[in-house]
């Protein structure tokens, strides 16, 4: 593509629509609207210089009787203009300079300090025949005058510098805050890079379409939290759930429709392709791959090339260079390898039922790489760019290489260490990978490459180190501290995974700090409950039972208790499956008073005294002073043995407990009392139980009476 034709594509402004956060990483929809040219080609600007190459989708809304067949990300650069929006960074680059010039002139006046204190009254010489002379006790003393004045100004002024310097530190301190804080939806210096989804469209022109263009982001994560609204009397509650988000992904989020999911981006959900074999002398003829044989003579081809005298030296002493900036002749270091991809989009698959693998290593026998692409679809020197799949890629045919392995053979070992065997030669026919089938990215080779590559088609796979940066800032979102009683969504999710979808617009800039958003509000039952174990402690704690009636689950997180528009407390509340039931500690209740009073009567029965009885007895007392009526649960517990030999009789009307509240757990032995205290009322529990031990079974003096 020449660059008279780049600048004739038109570029198609785009919003940010719905943004979708994922327990790491998110993934976004821009909107952009035009009519369809001639030709078809159109470019999407507005995309972020973070995102995922491998996520791009997109697609024409509504049924116009367009579509998209082709879409690639393309990366442009031009410098700004002088009013490049950096005014928060020139502060702090002013007030960094301010403060070295502050604490460059304490530096001065510390060495003024030390220079005058260091000031010694120094007599001169005296000559082996020169009698003694008196000491000039004038000039002593008017040299520690002068000293002592000039020391009181010199420390008036470092007190001053002082105070000037913590002042400036405290500035610089608060800028560069501020900086760290800021949105990296701004360039970071005086070059805007442009990334644009060039898009080819298949319609009639002229027709005013709507695109809808989806891309993966890094570095966006989200954590659950609720307000829980209680009135006393009520059996239901309000409760909200909101969210904390935090994104660096180098756009800010305004605006747009917010949903949060609790699945895991990274996560692949394509099912591979199982190739079925058929038992007998017939096969069926395997599906075409889309490659054909090299054509004959292809060596030929490069044969005067080889011939002619070498090229003479361009201006500048710049050597001939090879493909890929290298000079001919050297050694080319290995390149970084690409970062692997984070969001899952599925591979091509070969159609002859193989599961390929992406091409992601390096040239083989120390080939140079392909050439970076430059911006603006600019040609490469030594080499074109072709869309048409004439000729086969060079790993589709190169006997040496396994099948469905890319590109030629591994690396070399390094050196010391053992050789490794050489790979087994591949069967059958070959199976390209889906970036060898990708034939608008293959990058025909020039004659500058060795003779494996040249004439041949490889996939175009640049290492950027750009976007490889961004994306890791954008990563470090995922080192913040969480909120109080915060937990990550896949660590609550468990085993499934649930979408929430925000009831309104939200406003998220990327400056990679905590944000709360309103995502909806949640139906849940709810009532009031009194807990007392007044064994442990005599007094009674309020509880709410919630009932999760919806059929989504609700996450782990940080609740805020409001109790009749009144602050209570921040809890933590654990998972609640579908149906689920939890409690939520409310803090002691004054208005209910419990009191528990115990007796011990140890008898013997049997024959001969043989059995020792231990009869316990529990009396509890309860009292309402509230102003309406409470449920009360009281909590007891009794011995729990398993020698068959003792006994273990229960005299209440106590129960065992039912596991219907979760997680809560119950230590064995547990009974529980419910009672419904009216206002004002009060109400006495009775209960008890023996224990029967043989004497056989007794110790001595050590029986437990309690």
């Amino acid at each position: 593509m020449t660059a008279g034709t780049v600048r004739t594509v038109q570029r198609w402004a785009s919003a940010l629509d719905g943004v979708v956060v994922y327990a790491q990483g998110a993934l976004c929809t821009r909107l952009a609207r035009g009519s369809v040219p001639a030709d078809g080609r159109v470019r999407v600007t507005g995309l972020p210089r973070s995102l995922d190459p491998g996520s791009l989708r997109a697609r024409v809304t509504g049924a116009s009787g367009v579509r998209v067949t082709e879409a690639r990300i393309e990366v442009e650069a031009e410098p700004l203009g002088a009013e490049a929006p950096d005014a928060l960074r020139r502060e702090v680059e002013r007030l960094r300079d301010a403060y070295e010039a502050v604490l460059g002139r304490r530096a001065r006046q510390a060495g003024l300090i030390e220079e005058t204190a260091a000031l010694r009254p120094v007599p001169p010489a005296r000559k082996r025949d020169d009698p003694h002379r008196r000491t000039a006790v004038d000039a002593w003393l008017e040299l520690a005058d002068f000293v002592d004045q000039r020391l009181t100004g010199l420390h008036a002024r470092l007190v001053e510098l002082e105070e000037e310097l913590a002042e400036a530190e405290r500035a610089l301190s608060a800028a560069a805050d501020r900086l760290a804080r800021a949105s990296t939806d701004a360039p970071a210096s005086h070059v805007a890079t442009t990334v644009s989804a060039a898009l080819t469209l298949d319609g009639a022109a002229g027709t005013e379409v709507e695109v809808e263009v989806e891309y993966g982001v890094p570095g966006a994560v989200w954590v659950p939290a609720y307000r829980l609204t209680v009135r006393q009397g009520d059996s239901s509650g309000r409760l909200v759930l909101r969210a904390s988000v935090a994104q660096r992904t180098g756009e800010d989020w305004t605006g747009v429709r917010l949903a949060l999911a609790t699945a895991d981006l990274r996560r692949r959900t394509d099912l591979p392709r199982l190739r079925s074999l058929r038992i007998g002398r017939r096969q069926p003829a395997p599906t075409p791959s889309g490659w054909r044989e090299p054509p004959a003579g292809l060596a030929d081809l490069f044969t005067g090339y080889d011939t002619a005298p070498p090229r003479p030296a361009r201006a500048g002493g710049m050597a001939k260079a090879a493909v890929g900036g290298h000079a001919a002749g050297a050694a080319q270091p290995p390149s970084p390898p690409p970062p692997p991809p984070m969001y899952g989009a599925p591979p091509a698959v070969a159609p002859s039922g193989a599961y390929p693998e992406a091409y992601a290593g390096p040239a083989p026998c120390g080939l140079p790489q392909a050439a970076p692409a430059r911006p603006g679809g600019a040609p490469r020197t030594g080499r074109s760019r072709t869309a048409a799949p004439a000729m086969a890629p060079a790993a589709a045919f190169a006997p040496a290489a396994p099948a469905g392995s890319g590109m030629g053979a591994p690396p070399p070992p390094a050196p010391g260490g053992p050789v490794p065997a050489a790979p087994a030669p591949a069967v059958g026919p070959p199976r390209p990978s889906g970036d060898e089938l990708d034939y608008t990215a293959l990058v025909l080779s020039g004659p500058e490459e060795p003779g494996a590559r040249r004439g041949r088609l490889f996939p175009d796979t640049p290492y950027d180190p750009v976007a490889t940066e961004h994306r890791r800032r954008a990563e470090s979102v995922t080192a913040l501290p969480l909120p109080g009683h915060a937990v990550r969504p896949r660590e609550s999710a468990g085993s499934f995974d649930h979408r929430f979808d925000a009831v309104a617009r939200a406003d998220i800039p990327s400056d990679g700090t905590w944000h709360t958003v309103t995502v909806g509000e949640i139906p849940v039952g709810l009532r009031t409950e009194y807990l007392c174990v007044p064994s442990v402690e005599q007094t009674v704690y309020g509880t709410l039972v919630l009932s999760n009636s919806t059929d989504q689950a609700l996450l782990a997180g940080p609740v805020e208790v409001t109790v009749d528009d009144d602050f209570l407390r921040t809890a933590a509340l654990p998972t609640l499956a579908p149906g689920g039931v939890s409690r939520v500690g409310l803090g002691p209740a004054e208005g209910i008073r419990v009191t528990r009073r115990t007796n011990l009567h140890e008898s013997t029965s049997g024959l001969r005294g043989a059995t020792t009885v231990l009869d316990h007895r529990v009396h509890v007392e309860l009292a309402n002073r509230l102003a309406g009526p409470v449920t009360v649960e009281v909590r007891e517990r009794v011995p729990v043995t398993s020698d068959p030999d003792v006994r273990i009789e229960e005299r209440a009307d106590w129960t065992a407990p039912e596991e219907d509240l979760g997680p809560e757990y119950h230590a064995p032995g547990t009974r529980l009392w419910r009672v419904d205290l009216p206002a004002g009322g009060t109400t006495a529990l009775d209960g008890g139980y023996e224990i029967r031990i043989p004497t056989a079974k007794a110790l001595a003096g050590g029986n437990r009476r309690s």
